[in-house]
């Protein structure tokens, strides 16, 4: 009996074993993706999983999971064996604003997943209705705005969503008070301003910047830490008196937790690999997201200290979805 025990503890330790020396990934991966095919979320995602794809030779299965705000695709993410074959593809809103958005929660996003690294970022701009608004310096507007409370609004893309957050903190410190015209989205917030019924609102550079080129939109201020080179002439929110403004959405991969440290770094060096890949790169430049190269470390760090950033403004702008 006590050989045949024995046989049997060596026989599971063997095969346990021969399973823990596969080679990752040995099956293909799954990445569930927060949003829709098509958006920016779910292009990057595909970019990232062609490259692992070609990397590897296994194949990358994207299942977008969309609703929720995100919260259903994460929440699947989060219950999955931690073993780098199924992982989530988020942006900044899906983990570091849902927390302070959604009372009701049934997972944590901060600590029921963890940071692998991100693929891109995109920044957001303030733009304005450059034949209704006379100002072309962010302290002009301002001035311009408090001079004219009755026909100064912005256009809203949606409460929660980051554009609305950021217009909440502007117009905190900058003590505006501008009236907020709701929109479903930010393709209709930004016509709303192109058509002159709305004058500001926050936007992506992607897919506007032919109407900044034409003249029919002109921005006023980038919130990044510095000036973009696609808008040179753009400066930031720190160099027109808000120092530390800054409102970017950044485009990542996440892993349930209890996923071994070895394969977060492989499948780290793989969200990197995909940015320094040229044609990749290129594509990337085209639709003006730009690089964020970072370890899953260094990324983990600015997931915590984007979501301390935007507790504090999910707090003060009174934002709920629940």
């Amino acid at each position: 009996m006590l050989l045949r025990n024995i046989s049997l503890v060596f026989a599971l330790t063997t095969i346990a074993g021969a399973a823990l020396a596969q080679p990752y990934p040995s099956k293909p991966i799954k990445i569930v993706v927060s949003t829709t095919p098509g958006g920016i979320t779910d292009i990057l995602a595909r970019h990232l999983g062609a490259h692992i794809t070609a990397k590897t030779g296994q194949a990358v299965v994207i299942d977008n999971r969309a609703g929720g705000s995100g919260n259903i695709a994460m929440s699947e993410v989060s219950r999955a064996t931690p073993d780098g074959y199924t992982l989530g593809f988020a942006n900044t809103g899906n983990i570091t604003i849902n927390p302070y958005l959604f009372s009701k929660l049934n997972y944590d996003p901060l600590n029921d997943l963890i940071p692998i690294g991100p693929v891109g970022t995109v920044p957001l701009f303030l733009t304005v209705n450059a034949s209704r608004v006379p100002a072309t310096t962010l302290q002009e507007f301002i001035a311009y705005a408090k001079a004219n409370i009755d026909k100064v609004s912005y256009a809203g893309a949606g409460a929660g969503t980051t554009p609305d957050l950021a217009q909440s903190e502007f117009a905190r410190r900058s003590g505006l008070k501008l009236v907020v015209v709701p929109h479903r989205g930010t393709g209709p917030a930004t016509q709303a301003v192109i058509v002159g019924d709305v004058q500001v609102t926050f936007v992506s550079m992607g897919p506007h910047i032919e109407l900044v080129r034409k003249g029919v939109l002109r921005v006023l201020a980038a919130a990044t830490p510095k000036r973009m080179p696609y808008v040179p002439d753009v400066p930031t929110f720190s160099e027109q008196g808000f120092p530390g403004f800054t409102a970017e959405t950044w485009f990542a991969l996440f892993a349930p937790k209890g996923t071994p440290k070895e394969l977060l770094e492989q499948l780290n060096g793989y969200t990197r690999g995909v940015q320094q890949d040229p044609e990749t790169s290129r594509r990337l430049a085209a639709t003006f997201v730009d690089p964020l190269l970072l370890t899953h470390v260094e990324f983990a760090a600015q997931v915590k200290a984007d979501a301390v950033k935007w507790e504090r403004i999910v707090r003060d702008s009174g934002a709920k979805l629940d």
